[in-house]
């Protein structure tokens, strides 16, 4: 299987993420979610939240940057799956996708559980 890292190599924790996982052996495919070309589409985030075990999108949502976007607390998670896929800053990073699993790399260690 291959390990996607879903990476944003502006942040810091996500780059810190990547080299966990490359110390650990781990040679990800890097989506750099950021860029037009790569941006993740609803159907992609759905996937994530399905492979995190059917999560809400507000489980990876960067909540101060979503209130700052005008994106209500109350919003419906459709909505949320919109902005998200229109603004790829509202998606929180790193996020780990190995197979049928996922995981939010908060704490970055956490990217170690799917390997």
């Amino acid at each position: 299987m291959t390990y996607i890292l879903i990476h944003n190599p502006g942040c810091g924790s996500s780059k810190k993420g990547l080299e966990l996982l490359e110390a650990n052996g781990v040679k990800p495919t890097i989506r750099k979610y950021m860029s037009a070309a790569e941006r993740l589409s609803v159907e992609e985030l759905k996937d994530i939240a399905k492979k995190m075990g059917g999560v809400s999108p507000r489980a990876f949502l960067r909540e101060a940057d979503a209130k700052a976007a005008g994106l209500a607390e109350t919003a419906s998670d459709d909505k949320v799956y919109a902005a998200m896929a229109e603004n790829p800053k509202l998606i929180q990073r790193p996020i780990g996708i190995n197979g049928k699993k996922a995981i939010l790399g908060r704490p970055n260690a956490k990217l170690l559980e799917i390997v």
